[in-house]
């Protein structure tokens, strides 16, 4: 049945506008009742809010959202920021797309911030949400000054930090990983990393350092930029096979120009590797193969392309749309204050065992 016709049968003349005074009219009850009652809110109670809701579903009401917001001096808009690897990272793309979501959920629109926006003044929004804030940024430096209500997906490498943080462990899930291609086989594994401007890339260091410590395993590291190209990683990936073939000519644990941590003769070789950056795991697999190495390979972020892989990629599953969401639903609760300032939430990350990382035989 068509809105008009429901209308019709209820007596509105169809020209008239539905407004929550119409919708508490049909419905018997106050316009607060009503306005509370499709809002959520007030002391409503459930058989009151489901006759209210299928009164407002059968006169074919849409909430003036706009109006709702003036009467809250809100913009009806929330910021959002991410780094400026959004278009070459599904990741972002798919967090975007949760925070974006979420926020329709609650009748808000969301503006897209980025660190190449230099602003002379604070942008038009209630609130922010920062994806992955990278220490050192200068736009994520004086978003936080603003002092608008701000929630971090994961903790600000900074001075500062945010009313609000969604973070994961995965500094544990990477001990988790390197405990399965333990199992499998490899007893020297390297990783490939972004440097600790990032919290993710620099929680990620701290567990495959601390996996190292706990198993007497010398640490094989080489550090990228956040944004490493896929030049950039295989550079690094070569530079780690390399560093792995020389055996007994390694000059104990100093890092070499590029970050790289070199182990010891007699370490033994590489025989597995893992990749923090986004993508990294999919443009290593090609020179793997080119090189003819029995190298099990696996990757801190999990994507379409190293499902669809050949073979497919062991990786972890950031579940990047769920944290989105789960921002921007912090975000909301401290605006309507019911959250309380300096709320942490741990967002569940989990571990997808794939080929690329078979047990040998």
């Amino acid at each position: 049945m068509r809105a008009d016709e429901g209308r019709e049968r209820a007596g509105v003349r169809t020209e008239e506008p539905v407004t929550i005074l119409t919708v508490a009219r049909e419905a018997g009850v106050s316009k607060t009742t009503a306005s509370d009652a499709l809002r959520g809110s007030g002391r409503v109670s459930e058989r009151t809010r489901e006759a209210v809701a299928q009164v407002a579903e059968r006169l074919g009401y849409v909430p003036n959202g706009s109006a709702r917001h003036l009467r809250k001096a809100s913009t009806g808009t929330i910021g959002l920021h991410v780094p400026e690897v959004l278009t070459r990272s599904s990741y972002y793309m798919s967090f975007v797309f949760g925070v974006v979501e979420q926020a329709a959920r609650h009748d808000y629109d969301v503006t897209l911030i980025t660190s190449g926006q230099r602003r002379s003044r604070p942008p038009r929004v209630d609130g922010l949400v920062l994806g992955d804030p990278l220490g050192g940024d200068p736009v994520v430096e004086s978003l936080m000054a603003t002092g608008l209500p701000t929630v971090s997906c994961e903790r600000f490498p900074g001075s500062r930090q945010a009313d609000g943080v969604v973070w994961s462990e995965h500094a544990s899930m990477l001990g988790r990983l390197l405990d399965h291609l333990r199992e499998s086989g490899a007893s020297r594994p390297a990783l490939i990393v972004a440097g600790d401007e990032s919290d993710w890339a620099a929680s990620v260091h701290r567990g495959y350092l601390e996996w190292c410590a706990a198993h007497g395993v010398v640490p094989l590291v080489r550090r990228v930029s956040f944004d490493a190209s896929g030049d950039e990683v295989r550079a690094a990936a070569r530079a780690l096979l390399d560093t792995a073939g020389v055996s007994g000519r390694d000059a104990g644990h100093e890092p070499d120009e590029a970050g790289a941590v070199l182990g010891r003769g007699g370490d033994g070789p590489l025989d597995a590797l893992v990749c923090a950056p986004a993508g990294a795991a999919t443009e290593v697999a090609p020179l793997l193969r080119e090189a003819g190495v029995n190298v099990l390979l696996a990757s801190c972020v999990d994507s379409a392309a190293t499902r669809q892989s050949d073979p497919p990629i062991t990786a972890i599953d950031l579940r990047p749309k769920e944290a989105g969401a789960s921002c921007a639903e912090l975000l909301f609760e401290l605006l309507s204050g019911a959250a309380p300032l300096g709320t942490e939430r741990v967002h569940p990350i989990e571990l997808s065992i794939r080929a690329s990382t078979r047990p040998r035989p």
